[in-house]
């Protein structure tokens, strides 16, 4: 079959099967060869992988994937997809289609016979990709990396530093558990329908452990959920209106003294490693 990455294919495709697009689904499908080739390297595949695809769509990339890939699956949510797909991708033996939510599977079970290395790969829906990428980093799903088409500007939150203006929340999350890495920035004309905003290639290479050491992994996360829930606001008074955090002001103020922070900084100046030491702090204190 003649590849999908050609527009004038994945209309005929499109139109064979009578599919429309799902604006509930963030559908936006790739036609671009150049930019599926520019993410396989990112991704670094090769035969020894064991690739997971979220949101295959049609199969453009995952025609590719099966090519580079020892073995692919491809976890599609929308159920009229799957006849395509089964279409699609009948010349590879090595693609296993699923029709599920990628937040619901258990990827542990779906690979723990798979020999090799797990990577994820995917374009991922704009409006679902902070769920999809925090679950897969929490959930500690044993991936060398996760390679993935977001939005432009979520790419630069994710590897933005303390005191930028994309720093934030997520930059910290994603940097706790691996070291991103933009790759490409991918004009809206390689998607059909095109999407209204510019988007990039992400790679998230996964740390072995942590960079930072913490005694309570999940009050940090929430420590810098509440410094970044209001922007404006201090540290100590994100932290202290917090429903998550009970935490007194002098408490709080304490441990920013002994952090040698004053009670009026803001949390998008401290580094993971400032926080990972105010929650240790705090914990001690309380």
């Amino acid at each position: 079959m003649e590849k999908l990455s050609n527009p004038q294919v994945t209309i005929e495709t499109i139109k064979k099967y009578n599919f429309a697009f799902q604006k509930r689904f963030g559908q936006n499908f790739l036609i671009d060869g150049h930019v599926i080739e520019k993410i396989i390297r990112a991704a670094d595949i090769s035969k020894d992988d064991v690739v997971l695809e979220i949101g295959p769509g049609i199969g453009t990339m995952t025609q590719y994937l099966a090519e580079t890939a020892g073995k692919v699956y491809a976890v599609e949510i929308d159920k009229n997809l799957i006849p395509i797909l089964e279409d699609t991708l009948s010349d590879y033996d090595n693609v296993t289609v699923i029709n599920e939510d990628i937040l619901k599977l258990d990827i542990g079970e779906l690979i723990k016979e798979e020999k090799g290395n797990l990577k994820v790969v995917a374009n991922l829906p704009y409006y679902i990709t902070t769920p999809i990428i925090m679950g897969l980093l929490e959930n500690h799903i044993p991936a060398k990396s996760i390679t993935v088409m977001v939005q432009k500007e979520v790419a630069e939150r994710m590897q933005a530093g303390a005191g930028s203006k994309d720093y934030g929340a997520l930059s910290l999350a994603v940097q706790y558990y691996a070291e991103p890495y933009i790759a490409a920035n991918v004009p809206p004309n390689c998607f059909m329908p095109r999407p209204n905003v510019g988007s990039a290639v992400i790679r998230l290479t996964s740390f072995s452990k942590p960079p930072v050491e913490v005694k309570d992994e999940k009050l940090m996360f929430k420590i810098i959920r509440a410094s970044f829930n209001q922007r404006r606001k201090t540290l100590q008074n994100g932290i202290n209106n917090s429903p998550d955090l009970n935490f007194t002001k002098e408490q709080v103020a304490d441990a920013l003294k002994e952090l040698g922070k004053n009670e009026n900084v803001r949390g998008e100046t401290l580094t993971l490693s400032e926080f990972a030491n105010l929650s240790d702090l705090l914990l001690k204190n309380r």
